[in-house]
């Protein structure tokens, strides 16, 4: 669990920061599946309004299950390292998921950074399997790699996680904005839930009025050096950097013609070293494996490494509810 709480900044009635980054669940026991280890269950808190969303799924939060559910007795570790299939919930997805346990125990000491997490920890290789349409029903779920909304291009992608992606300039902005300079561009934001409002129903999300996805992402040429750099509202708040899945169907933009990333893409970064997706606070590699069997291209490989580590154990009391 990273945090609950849901409007009071000073948590003095919940767990976590009182922001959409820091107010997430985990529920893990051990899965029915055939292909899977351990079920994952991600609950969203919605802050300020007192709701929890089931609609999609956290690559980061993923990152812990394993060594959440060998430290709960779930699982038993295995040396040098123990790998387990999860089955994500929410999406349907499976994700192959390695931490290193030597002798049967867990390493989080390590020099694995991720850009945006304070310190270093142990590397944890998050290897996504068949994510293309995991909630929307296929990559491209308006049919197209390139839509128009209000005399804007956008492409809306879901490999894991249902995005818009929309070129900054198109919106009247560099794309190299603080997240808080963003956040305080109120004919911005506006005109992005415009957007998402009217695509929604169009990437089989239904009215998305009150839901977390699709994420809006603005895009624009590297600046140090990667593949894209992103600026991304999950969906009304700018991101201090990147989600992890959010970070796949980005990238996976990046290589496919006619998209709007692509177009800005530097594919110099890509292949064997991975996309490298700039972010606020850094940047964000993913490794794709893709294929082509009978001229149809699919993704059947999503890999990023995050990382985890034990914070605390302990209870948390719910209080009853009444009326």
């Amino acid at each position: 669990m990273e945090g609950v709480g849901h409007g009071d900044p000073r948590q003095i009635d919940g767990m976590g920061g009182a922001t959409s980054l820091t107010s997430k669940v985990a529920i893990v026991s051990p899965s029915k599946e055939k292909n899977a280890i351990l079920d994952y269950l991600f609950l969203q808190v919605v802050i300020g309004k007192g709701q929890i969303s089931t609609t999609q799924t956290c690559g980061n939060i993923l990152a812990a299950v394993v060594p959440f559910a060998i430290e709960s007795g779930l699982i038993k570790a295995t040396h040098p390292k123990t790998t387990a299939t999860v089955n994500m919930i929410n999406t349907g997805g499976l994700c192959e998921v390695t931490i290193e346990t030597p002798n049967g125990i867990i390493n989080y000491a390590g020099k694995t950074k991720v850009d945006g997490v304070p310190g270093t920890s142990a590397p944890i290789l998050c290897n996504y399997l068949d994510t293309e349409g995991a909630t929307c029903g296929s990559l491209f779920p308006t049919g197209n790699v390139l839509d128009e909304v209000d005399g804007i291009s956008v492409t809306c992608i879901d490999n894991g996680m249902p995005e818009i992606i929309i070129r900054a300039t198109d919106l009247n902005i560099s794309g190299n904005e603080s997240p808080a300079e963003l956040n305080a561009n109120l004919a911005l934001k506006e005109k992005l839930e415009q957007i998402r409002l009217q695509m929604g129903p169009h990437m089989n999300l239904g009215d998305v009025t009150n839901k977390t996805i699709p994420k809006m992402c603005l895009v624009s040429v590297p600046l140090h050096g990667g593949t894209l750099n992103t600026r991304t509202f999950i969906p009304h708040v700018c991101h201090e950097a990147i989600g992890v899945l959010g970070a796949v169907s980005t990238a996976t933009a990046c290589i496919i013609d006619g998209t709007v990333a692509n177009k800005l893409a530097a594919m110099h970064s890509g292949g064997a070293a991975g996309l490298s997706i700039e972010h606020p606070s850094g940047e964000f590699t993913v490794q794709l494996v893709t294929e082509i069997i009978d001229g149809k291209f699919s993704i059947k490989k999503s890999i990023v490494f995050r990382t985890a580590r034990l914070i605390s154990k302990g209870e948390v009391y719910i209080p009853e509810v009444n009326g």
